[in-house]
């Protein structure tokens, strides 16, 4: 199965705009889109980044023994299991979702027993389950590339293409000062320099694979999706063989157009104009030690004068 499994995959550093580049993907007729964040990972992925990132965003390991259903319940999947399962405490319960967990794992483990239990096979189960399992979800004629998003997972770029070979991984680097300015929104934000070492480890990995797979590792700027979505994706669709479809200028979510990204990430309006006002949020002792943490890849995606451009007026 995962030999010819064709899966997008997203990754980004938190608050870096991988949820809104997710979303822009939504409504295209080529792609299947996963409906939330990914969170593939396992608690039993553990390696020298396990203290830095989550294990839910990892890409995943798995027990040598296992069955198929024990596979399935070791991936995490906190968001789409959450709405599955308890839909009144989720973040997404406003959203229509025809949707069983419990049907899922079946259709899973069928898969699994015909293809056979390995890491690129698990995942590829994973994904085609959901979607046969989802109700409600707008199929096209089309589609044949799956799309999944999970912060941070660009760290295991390697061997998500390893294990898939027909797979590529798209990342998400959004310029640090906007980056940090949303996540000190969150209820318990982490420190700047906390942050800042993962975002420093992120655009590490992802320079360094763009260079080792350059057909198959893809970056892209959030600043450019928000500028320009269409043009800027679709250089992305065009590289995995899809059509520059008109459904890349809107977000969405299962192809219904979204007024703001937001729950699906912190970033509520994804412009050049919110994103420079963020930036600006703040404190310039904030922004001279974000920009003395970060300098080496400033000029690497071209942020070193972002703090003093200027928002022009789209035509």
């Amino acid at each position: 199965m995962s030999g010819n499994f064709r899966l997008l995959m997203i990754g980004a550093m938190y608050e870096n705009g991988g949820n809104t580049t997710h979303r822009f993907l939504d409504g295209h007729p080529q792609m299947f889109v996963y409906p939330f964040e990914s969170q593939p990972g396992t608690r039993l992925v553990m390696d020298h980044l396990s203290s830095m990132f989550p294990v839910k965003y990892r890409w995943p390991a798995f027990e040598l023994a296992a069955t198929p259903e024990q596979d399935y319940k070791a991936i995490i999947d906190e968001e789409c299991k959450v709405r599955a399962r308890t839909p009144n405490v989720s973040k997404f319960r406003h959203m229509p979702f025809d949707f069983c967990d419990d049907n899922r794992m079946k259709v899973y483990a069928e898969l699994i027993k015909q293809s056979g239990r390995s890491r690129g096979n698990n995942m590829a189960a994973f994904f085609k389950s959901t979607f046969e399992a989802w109700k409600d979800y707008k199929r096209t004629s089309e589609q044949s590339v799956y799309v999944g998003y999970s912060p941070i997972i660009g760290v295991d770029g390697e061997k998500i293409l390893s294990d898939l070979p027909e797979a590529h991984v798209l990342h998400v680097v959004r310029n640090p000062w906007s980056a940090y300015a949303d996540t000190k929104k969150r209820p318990v934000p982490l420190s700047l320099e906390h942050y800042m070492l993962g975002w420093n480890m992120n655009q590490y990995f992802a320079v360094r694979l763009r260079e080792k797979y350059p057909n198959r590792f893809h970056i892209v700027r959030a600043e450019d999706v928000m500028d320009n979505s269409h043009k800027t994706l679709s250089a992305i669709c065009e590289k995995l063989g899809l059509e520059a479809a008109d459904s890349l200028k809107t977000p969405s979510w299962n192809g219904e157009p979204l007024a703001e990204v937001y729950p699906w990430g912190t970033i509520r309006k994804a412009t050049p104009e919110a994103n420079l006002a963020t930036a600006n949020e703040l404190s310039d002792a904030e922004k001279d030690e974000i920009r003395a943490m970060t300098w080496q890849y400033l000029d690497v995606f071209d942020y070193t004068n972002f703090l003093n451009s200027k928002v022009l007026a789209r035509k």
